[in-house]
């Protein structure tokens, strides 16, 4: 008896042993494949971060409108659309270049013809709507929550 237990007993730790083995060589060829994989952060191409300082900027703008506050000033670093290098030089192209001037028209508009800033703002936003329906169409719903009601 005590001879089949010892023999259990070994063929369990041999067979624990190979288990062992077989798990170190599968991650160190996983771990060979990752450090294949260089890690690349991805860097915001100028246009993609004005766009975003603009929709932080019209986030604001959109609460003092609703609150009746004052509008302040247009905001000169959004004339930088006309300028800034996209991620693709290709997409700056005469419907954006138009979408960007109809932008830049709605926005100026709010601050001069406060009155109906609400329905200039709403333009604007609508600008960047039809651009981005047909240019890039990930930040859609992100835009479409800046809309006044």
């Amino acid at each position: 008896m005590k001879k089949i237990v010892t023999f259990i007993i070994i063929l369990a730790s041999i067979s624990c042993n190979q288990k062992v083995e077989q798990t170190e060589i599968s991650s160190e060829k996983a771990s060979e494949k990752t450090n294949d994989k260089k890690f690349e952060m991805y860097e915001m191409s100028e246009m993609s971060l004005l766009m975003e300082q603009m929709y932080v900027d019209n986030e604001r703008l959109k609460e003092r409108i609703k609150k009746g506050d004052t509008i302040g000033e247009f905001p000169n670093h959004f004339l930088k659309i006309h300028e800034a290098v996209m991620t693709d030089d290709k997409e700056n192209d005469a419907f954006f270049k138009e979408q960007a001037a109809n932008f830049i028209k709605a926005q100026r508009l709010i601050y001069e013809d406060p009155k109906n800033a609400k329905q200039h703002f709403n333009d604007g936003v609508d600008a960047c709507l039809k651009c981005h329906q047909v240019k890039c169409g990930g930040p859609i719903p992100k835009i479409k929550k800046l809309y006044i009601e």
